[in-house]
Order: structure tokens, then sequence, then C-alpha cells
């Protein structure tokens, strides 16, 4: 037994994976983080990445690098709450915007999507040449736990400080996850949730960018959003060669980095048949606890920090096991 063995048993008045989902992103206490440094990641011209830092107590201790989901930034309530939880463990953490996304809205000419591990690429080695000695542990959470395992297994070089990884809920067939997204029993809600946040990013972008492309009709749904926008601004000819080229199911066989991947049975985005029929490699490790929803985990019992959110505890049990 690791801790990461310890089971979920969902709150009674919280069942069901909508219920989860919905209810996780709601009644969250915002955690009083210490002071955070703030960097600039430069890429390419027109496109700057902001991310904070949480400096360890400790210089030599290991940090964390989290990236959040779509729609999501560095301000999530789940970023925030897991940040403090594993800074309050002894770890520094790096809290990273994708490309568009929280403190950068609008510092980019185009948006980041399910394929952008050369943006965590850069990231990663922005912060192994600041520390060399530093020992790296990897969080990303849905649509970055895919570009984190897409990064992990396409065959580039991973620096040797990276130590482990972990995937919450990764959508690692994306086409498969749009259609759920956008054509599934709750569309209505999700899309007009995850489509809010996006239409934002596209505004702020447009504003400062306004010779970028932009998509040429109002999406509808997340598919839709991907046909129009994310595959002809990330260069693909169309929106299924976006998925099929970026969907990280095809690279985890080859992932070397030990890798846990977090995805419930019943995740609304992602049928279990994606992870039972995938080929994982001997260092990945898979954790399915039957109920869950997408990043939900609302418990029954409360945890060893005094609330219900088993996929903070998970996450920060995960790294505690790799340095108690």
């Amino acid at each position: 037994m690791d801790g990461l063995d310890t089971p979920f048993n969902p709150h009674p008045l919280i069942r069901g994976p909508v219920a989860q989902t919905v209810v996780a992103t709601l009644f969250t206490r915002d955690p009083k983080l210490p002071r955070r440094v703030l960097h600039r990641v430069p890429l390419e011209p027109n496109n700057l990445l902001l991310m904070y830092e949480l400096e360890a107590p400790e210089p030599s201790a290991p940090v964390v690098l989290m990236s959040h989901g779509m729609g999501g930034c560095s301000e999530s309530a789940y970023m925030r709450r897991i940040a403090a939880k594993l800074f309050g463990k002894g770890f520094g953490v790096f809290m990273m915007n994708q490309r568009g996304s929280g403190l950068g809205i609008g510092l980019c000419d185009r948006l980041w999507n399910g394929g952008s591990s050369d943006d965590l690429a850069h990231v990663v080695e922005y912060i192994v040449d600041r520390d060399p000695a530093r020992k790296l542990l990897l969080i990303g959470f849905s649509l970055t736990g895919n570009i984190l395992l897409k990064y992990l297994g396409e065959g580039r070089s991973i620096p040797d400080t990276v130590e482990a990884a972990f995937a919450v809920n990764p959508p690692v067939d994306l086409k498969v996850a749009s259609r759920q997204i956008s054509e599934g029993p709750w569309a209505r809600t999700f899309n007009n949730y995850y489509l809010k946040l996006m239409n934002r990013q596209v505004a702020a972008m447009a504003e400062c960018h306004p010779e970028t492309f932009l998509p040429a009709n109002h999406a509808r749904t997340i598919w839709e959003f991907d046909v129009e926008y994310t595959a002809p601004a990330a260069g693909y000819p169309h929106v299924e060669a976006y998925y099929e080229a970026c969907s990280a199911q095809q690279f985890l066989e080859r992932i070397a980095v030990p890798t846990t991947i977090l995805c419930s049975q019943d995740d609304p985005f992602i049928p279990p048949r994606i992870f039972q029929d995938a080929r994982m490699g001997p260092r990945v490790r898979l954790l399915d606890p039957e109920c869950g929803g997408h990043m939900g985990y609302i418990s029954r019992e409360k945890n060893v920090f005094g609330d219900r959110r088993w996929m903070d505890f998970i996450c920060v049990q995960w790294a505690k096991t790799l340095y108690p």
C-alpha cells in the first residue's frame, strides 16, 4: 500500500458523474497562498507564457510543475488548492498558464490546444535551466494531461531531472472526448461553460493581435470550435488530422518516465474503454476508480487536509510517495 490505493467513496448526496463534475467546481474555499514569484517565459515572437512559483522552503526540495485544463488557468480553484497543499508539504510549485490563458490572456497570437507539447517542453527546459540539479515532478489536469502524456511518449528528449508525472482525467482520445462534450446528454451545460471561457480568450487575442487568425464562424460546441479554430490555427488541414496527431493514446506505450494516470470509469467525457483498450508501457500506472466524474472526486470521508477533495489528496500523496 502506497496511499495511491486509497479507495474513493463518493459523497452520498453527490452521486453520478455529472453531479461530481459540476459540484467539484462549486463551494470551494480559496486557500491563502504565500507570496508568489511571477515568471515570464517567451516563446516565438508575439507569444509569452506567464506562470507563478511558490518557492520551496528548502532550496534542495523537489518542485512540481502544474498546468490546468481547458478554459482554466493558474487561478482555477483546483490549481490553487493543490498548489497550497503541495507547498505545505515542503514542495516548490510552478503554476503554469497555457498559451493565451489566465494571466497571459491576450499575450499570445494563438491559443493552446491538446497537442501543445512544445510549449510544455519549453517550460520544463526553462525550469531545469534555472536549477539543473533540482528534481522535477509534472502534473497535468484534463486537456493538459493529454499534452503531458504526449510530451512524455512522442520521442523527444526528457531532462534527467524529470522524476515522474501525473495526468488527471486526460482525454487521450481527443475526438471521442470532443464528441462526448459536444453531443452528450449534458452537452449544452458543458459547451456553454467551456465556450464562454474560450471565447473570452479569443476576444482578448483579437484585441491585442488584430492580424491573427480568428474563427470564421461562431462555434456552438467544442467540436465546432476545433473545426473552426483549433485545427487551422495550429496548422492542421482539418480537425480529424488534429485529433489523430495530438491524441496521447498512441504514445502511452512509449512513456519511459514513471507516470500515473487518474481517470474515473464514469468520466462523462472519457469512456472507460479508452483506457481498457489502450496499450500502456510498464512505467505507466492507471488509477481508475469506478466513479468520480471529470475531476470531481468529492468523497464521503474527510481526508488529512480536513476536506473531501480526494483528487487533491491523491495528487499530494503521489508526490509524497516519491519524496516522503
